[in-house]
């Protein structure tokens, strides 16, 4: 399964600001966007004005990076969001967020995108009852996410699911902390997405 394997640190300096890839790290003085304000590479510190083609690629490039996606499978979530009905760029946010990786990401049992690909992968979640493990899963309204049984006392996941105590799940999922499962109440809206994206610019740039 193809990923990306380089230094995350150097993709949130790249879109200066923080992705948040490493979890609890990026909230703490060792961030790498906080002690380098600059992109990376020779000529970080002397990049020119982006054009309008520029901003376009930008915007696209910190998406994937957000959801942890490369090209080949970020076309395809927007081909899919072309044939829906709706605005396409709320259509492609709403199909990356329904991603299962993302939802255990956004119900808190894992510290980033990436931990909860590899908890996915683990087998640790079921989807009604279910064990899935593919982290590219698209969630529907109805299913019932949970933590396995057999996962819910392990240390990991206690000392996760405590750090992560004051983030709140998205309104499209109804969490329940005493079964450690949420059910999909709904598919999510743009106001559901708190990630500073411009999907128009996205739209833009594949529609050329």
């Amino acid at each position: 399964m193809a990923r990306y394997t380089g230094a995350v640190c150097r993709l949130c300096r790249r879109e200066g600001q923080k992705l948040f890839l490493k979890g609890d790290r990026c909230f703490t003085d060792k961030c790498a966007v906080d002690r380098r304000t600059y992109a990376p590479g020779q000529h970080g510190q002397n990049r020119a004005k982006a054009s309008e083609y520029g901003s376009q690629l930008r915007e696209k490039q910190k998406a994937k990076r957000y959801y942890g996606l490369l090209e080949s499978q970020f076309r395809s979530y927007f081909d899919m969001a072309v044939k829906m009905k709706g605005k396409k760029g709320d259509n492609l946010l709403s199909l990356l967020e329904r991603r299962l990786d993302n939802t255990v990401y956004r119900l808190g049992f894992a510290m980033s995108r990436a931990e909860a690909r590899q908890l996915v992968l683990h087998g640790h979640f079921t989807v009604d009852g279910k064990k899935v493990n593919i982290p590219s899963f698209l969630v529907k309204p109805g299913m019932v996410i949970a933590l396995r049984e057999k996962s819910r006392n392990l240390d990991k996941f206690k000392a996760t699911i405590e750090a992560n105590s004051f983030r709140q799940p998205p309104k499209w999922l109804d969490y329940d902390a005493n079964t450690f499962s949420a059910k999909v109440v709904a598919l999510p809206e743009r106001d559901d997405i708190d990630l500073p994206i411009n999907e128009q610019l996205i739209v833009e740039l594949y529609s050329k």
